[in-house]
C-alpha cells in the first residue's frame, strides 16, 4: 500500500565531489546503478550514519575512483527526486592528492573519465547536471 499522499517523503543525505585535474578536466563516472544508470555525473552517493559529508564524499571517490582526494568547501546543494524518497545531495570541491593517479572504475561505477569541454558536450550526463554546476560558478558557462 503506497503512503498517504500527505506523508512526508524520507529525504536521504548525500554528496557529490567536484574533482578537477591538473589540466582542468571534471571527474565524471558512468553510473552503474539506478538512478541514472548509463548517464555520467560526478562521483557520490549516500552518506553513512555517523559519517561527515567530507568523510562520505572522500570515501565515495576512493570507491568509484581508485582516487584519493581532500574534501573542500561546499560548492553548491540540490534537491533530487527518486522512488519514494528525496535525494538531498551536497557537491564539494575535492582535491587531488595524487594528480599522477589514474582513475579507475569501481563500486557504482560503470567508467570513469577526465572530461575536458569538449567531452562534457558529448557525453549524456545525468539531469541537469551541467546546468547546475554551470549555475554554482564551477564549470564555466
Amino acid at each position: 500500500m503506497p503512503p498517504a499522499a500527505d506523508a512526508p517523503v524520507p529525504v536521504v543525505a548525500c554528496v557529490g565531489a567536484v574533482v578537477f585535474d591538473p589540466h582542468g578536466r571534471l571527474l565524471l563516472v558512468q553510473r552503474g546503478h539506478e538512478p541514472s544508470r548509463g548517464l555520467w555525473s560526478v562521483p557520490g552517493g549516500r552518506v553513512e550514519a555517523g559519517e561527515s559529508v567530507a568523510a562520505a564524499v572522500e570515501r565515495e571517490v576512493r570507491e568509484e575512483t581508485g582516487l584519493a582526494v581532500q574534501a573542500g568547501a561546499e560548492v553548491g546543494r540540490v534537491r533530487v527526486p527518486g522512488p519514494g524518497v528525496v535525494y538531498d545531495v551536497v557537491d564539494l570541491a575535492c582535491t587531488l592528492l595524487d594528480s599522477s593517479a589514474t582513475p579507475v572504475a569501481g563500486d557504482d561505477a560503470d567508467a570513469v573519465t577526465f572530461a575536458d569541454a569538449a567531452d562534457l558536450e558529448r557525453l549524456t550526463c545525468t539531469p541537469r547536471l551541467l546546468e547546475t554546476l554551470r549555475g554554482w560558478g564551477v564549470l564555466p558557462s
